[in-house]
């Protein structure tokens, strides 16, 4: 058997997340995905993904591996899938791994991407990808508060309540601010991330700029982890998972 691994994008606001909901009748990318690829093979397998992105959340290099007994050639996957996928999901890239990597536990850092769209009206160019503030930033502030995430800590106060993990210790490798009007781009680079961690520190790093806390105020919350004190959780559409890195 061989092991195929396809990096994927997706426009995810039609989808309830990556992960399948069997039984459901909700689409994901994770069922799209396997469907797929039985309508091309005939085969029912299983496709690991990197990450189960959240309903909503979208997706430019979202890794995912799968074994089949095919013979199409590894690099052939990608424009073979083509017309068995929705024109919201795109697989970039096709090409065969080593037998034991596994797409979710193989990953060494992941890339996000949360998207401000800054404008005194909303735009139906970008509200499918980008959270909408139409009030003004010092985004001055905002850099300064985005600096503070960088590093090993704990981050309990930035996940989602409810969140089932060992440990909320991550480290963030980076974590920058890029202004390309209209947009605000929130990007953070890290070993692994916690459930709505990224929608939390940008929903914190958008107070920052909207003058409701003060930037050293981070360091506070990291310590505390209280969820209660930290930020709010930004609405889905403005998160992408850039790249995964192995």
């Amino acid at each position: 058997m061989k092991n195929i691994k396809l990096t994927v994008a997706y426009d995810g606001t039609d989808f309830f997340g990556f992960q399948s909901q069997a039984g459901t009748g909700l689409p994901t990318i994770q069922e799209t995905l396997e469907d797929a690829i039985y309508k091309l093979t005939g085969e029912r397998l299983s496709v690991e993904g990197s990450g189960r992105t959240d309903t909503g959340v979208h997706a430019w290099g979202q890794a995912v591996n799968f074994h089949t007994e095919s013979t199409i050639p590894p690099e052939r996957w990608r424009p073979a899938l083509i017309p068995y996928l929705p024109e919201s999901i795109v697989v970039r890239r096709s090409e065969e791994a080593a037998p034991g990597f596994h797409a979710r536990f193989s990953a060494k850092e992941k890339t996000y991407i949360y998207q401000f769209y800054r404008g005194e009206t909303p735009s139906p160019f970008y509200r499918r990808f980008a959270y909408h503030v139409p009030y003004s930033l010092d985004t001055a502030a905002m850099a300064e508060a985005t600096s503070l995430f960088e590093g090993e800590h704990d981050f309990r106060a930035f996940c989602a309540a409810g969140a089932k993990t060992k440990s909320f210790v991550r480290e963030i490798f980076s974590c920058a601010l890029e202004e390309e009007k209209p947009l605000l781009r929130l990007t953070v680079r890290g070993s692994g991330f916690l459930w709505h961690m990224v929608r939390i520190i940008a929903g914190t790093v958008l107070e920052a700029g909207a003058g409701k806390r003060r930037p050293e105020e981070i360091p506070v919350l990291l310590g505390l982890g209280d969820r209660t004190r930290a930020g709010v959780t930004l609405p889905p559409q403005g998160l992408i998972l850039h790249s995964v890195e192995y």
